[in-house]
């Protein structure tokens, strides 16, 4: 079931993400994994910066189960999205060992699966798609709780109506129950980033629903836009880092308006230039334009325009040790460049090929406080 990916071709999904995406089976009929005999499976090869997409479909409603699993030192972070381009999860290192592993229930549909390297730096992986009767690539972690064990969904300490939030460490409240009293779609955020925390999602019978890792740096997000049925949930929380740390659990009614912003404050998306989020316009850029950004964890917005084809070299350069991240977008909001940590230091550096246009440049820092970050953007044009 393994195959190497094949030259990228244009698939009009996923909001432009699927654009150069691979039929994980090689083509759409045989990356039907309602039908698929077996598990699909390819070696990736992730450049600096860029995402590895693989394609699927669904004939009818599956349980489905999405691995990536590096090479060597490889640490992938994948995020699943619909057709239309809404986000349904991320993840990184639910699978162990630094790999990638999401198991959850889809609709017929087509989906893209982006796979890119936690470090934005080269690497290869495998990635495997699958239903969950078949056999897993990783070993994954805490995939099912023990219904006999102490804190299970049972003896969870109840969170309150939605919307309520409760502070704890992991190994003092590791179990926390919710109650819907009508089919709701729901958000569940676990936030400490020095707990690094691991949300994992049950229903009243300890049945594993869904879970997360590192949504938002290294802060958890289950977003469950398909309702829930009526009845009592439970959250297993774990902390990967530190399990006396206080993390932030917080369930809330899905927000679909504010789950797009928070896609743009990650800097997975280029922003509408409309006013929704604020962008700021350097201009055209004729040779070098220069800007301070007060960065923090949540991205700053800029466009430029380009006239004629070339070169844009993109610098973002911490100061005081901030860590800048430094993405770019088309005109058409596609991806055409992603990098943290150029070279040997943290500062983050792209050349992207350009042509007349506008593009918008998102810079943001690792982190939850402020930093100075200087941007810099140069335009080199073809030799005559």
């Amino acid at each position: 079931m393994l195959s190497l990916a094949a030259p990228a071709f244009a698939q009009d999904l996923c909001g432009g993400v699927g654009s150069g995406g691979q039929w994980i089976g090689g083509d759409a009929a045989s990356s039907d994994m309602t039908t698929a005999d077996n598990f699909r499976e390819q070696l990736a090869l992730v450049m600096g910066g860029n995402d590895y997409v693989a394609l699927f479909t669904l004939s009818e409603t599956t349980d489905v189960r999405l691995e990536a699993a590096g090479r060597g030192a490889g640490d992938p972070i994948i995020d699943l999205l619909h057709a239309d381009g809404s986000l349904i999860l991320s993840d990184d290192d639910s699978g162990g060992n630094a790999a990638s592993r999401a198991e959850t229930t889809l609709d017929a549909g087509s989906y893209c699966m982006a796979m890119r390297s936690y470090d934005g730096g080269p690497m290869t992986a495998f990635v495997r798609i699958g239903r969950q009767d078949h056999e897993p690539l990783t070993e994954g972690i805490a995939l099912q709780v023990d219904p006999g064990s102490s804190g299970s969904c049972a003896e969870a300490v109840p969170i309150g109506p939605l919307g309520s939030s409760v502070n704890g460490s992991a190994i003092d409240d590791p179990y926390w129950s919710f109650t819907l009293d009508q089919p709701t779609a729901i958000s569940i955020t676990a936030v400490n980033e020095s707990a690094d925390p691991l949300i994992t999602l049950y229903d009243g019978a300890n049945n594993y629903i869904a879970e997360n890792d590192d949504h938002d740096g290294f802060n958890s997000r289950i977003d469950m836009t398909d309702p829930l049925a009526a009845g009592t949930y439970c959250i297993s929380l774990n902390a990967l880092a530190d399990e006396t740390a206080p993390i932030t659990l917080t369930v809330s009614a899905y927000d679909p308006q504010a789950a797009v912003l928070a896609i743009y404050d990650r800097g997975e998306a280029a922003p509408p230039l409309d006013g929704t989020v604020p962008v700021t316009d350097l201009g055209l850029v004729s040779t070098r334009i220069r800007q301070d950004v007060n960065g923090s964890s949540i991205a700053s917005w800029f466009t430029v325009d380009v006239d004629a084809p070339g070169l844009l070299m993109l610098e973002a350069i911490g100061n005081a040790s901030a860590d800048p991240v430094l993405v770019i977008f088309d005109d058409l909001g596609r991806e055409i460049g992603r990098n943290d940590d150029h070279g040997n230091t943290t500062d983050s550096l792209i050349a992207a090929r350009v042509t007349p246009g506008t593009y918008t440049i998102g810079v943001w820092k690792y982190g939850g406080s402020l930093g100075l970050i200087r941007l810099l953007v140069e335009r080199y044009v073809p030799a005559q």
